[in-house]
């Protein structure tokens, strides 16, 4: 286990490499100099030459992005265009909002999904089960950022329940958190059911049912933790896309987190911004992504590392 960790752990150099090699590339083809957008319409072409020098995007490109990596080796994602202040510092901030957020949703998503995903396998082929999955088609179509403006037109302006801006209290987490967890229970639900009717079928459950288990000890030591294998692998890719794409909630519900950050600086064109929260999400995506894993063999005590 510890030989497959730390292989695994070599093999996030080169994913992050290539990461900030792609986003670096991305970043210089697109549209818009940032220097332009910082001093205005009017600036001067010698004010706007002197800050580029000062920003030191006149170097070449190779040289540029040599820079950012070695900076990036040592945990330093370097300055904002716009404040020159540090951006691990910035996306330091801001991650707890994002970070509290996410979990919430989690929190909401995990149980849910599971539970109605357990319930509509359980009573396959009744009223029950067509309900649930109709639920969960339905939570899985809504776009998160058009629910979540209808959550606050509901109970933020109507019942006055919720504050509409940007807030940091427990009830404030309410309604972005059951917007951003919607979409993932309902993936989670129809992934548990589907992963529960397949395991039903296998021999060892009906050798359980043979020898006078109960149904319950039966979905719950033989069905269950060998259904849960594809629905942990879910789990931990909709924890790091839910880190990595609060984008709307956050905008929509103005929290100051991850998200607006990134929508922020896209548009102001802050190449270092852009390119830490593309790195902090890649490396969030692969670290989960290795967890999942190591959790496979706690689950399924048939896998084992070499």
């Amino acid at each position: 286990m510890l030989t497959y960790t730390l292989r695994r752990l070599l093999m996030l150099v080169p994913v992050l490499f290539g990461v900030a090699l792609l986003s670096f590339a991305i970043i210089q083809v697109t549209p818009g100099d940032p220097v332009v957008m910082m001093l205005g319409p009017h600036a001067t072409p010698e004010r706007v030459a002197e800050f580029r020098e000062q920003l030191g995007l006149d170097d070449p490109i190779l040289v540029q992005y040599g820079r950012y990596v070695w900076n990036a080796i040592h945990g330093d994602l370097g300055k904002s265009f716009r404040g020159q202040t540090p951006v691990m510092r910035e996306i330091l901030d801001r991650f707890p909002s994002t970070f509290r957020l996410t979990l919430a949703a989690m929190l909401l998503a995990i149980p849910g999904g599971v539970f109605i995903g357990i319930v509509a396998a359980t009573a396959r082929r009744k009223w029950v089960d067509s309900a649930t999955m109709l639920v969960a088609l339905v939570g899985l179509s809504i776009p998160n950022f058009y629910l979540g403006i209808i959550l606050i037109l509901v109970f933020g302006v109507m019942l006055g329940w919720v504050s509409t801006t940007g807030g940091e209290g427990m009830k404030d987490l309410i309604m972005p958190a059951f917007t951003l967890a919607l979409a993932p229970a309902a993936v989670l639900a129809r992934l548990t059911r589907s992963s529960i009717l397949e395991i039903i079928r296998e021999d060892y459950v009906r050798t359980a049912r043979s020898k006078g288990l109960n149904w319950r000890a039966v979905t719950r030591v033989h069905i269950l933790r060998n259904a849960l294998c594809p629905v942990v692998t879910v789990i931990g890719l909709e924890f790091a896309s839910m880190l990595g794409g609060t984008v709307f909630i956050e905008n929509v519900f103005a929290r100051p987190g991850i998200g607006r950050f990134a929508v922020n600086a896209i548009l102001a064109r802050d190449f270092p911004q852009i390119q830490g929260v593309v790195l902090l999400v890649a490396t969030i995506y692969v670290l989960l992504n290795l967890a999942v894993d190591l959790v496979y063999g706690f689950l399924d005590p048939r896998i084992r590392f070499e």
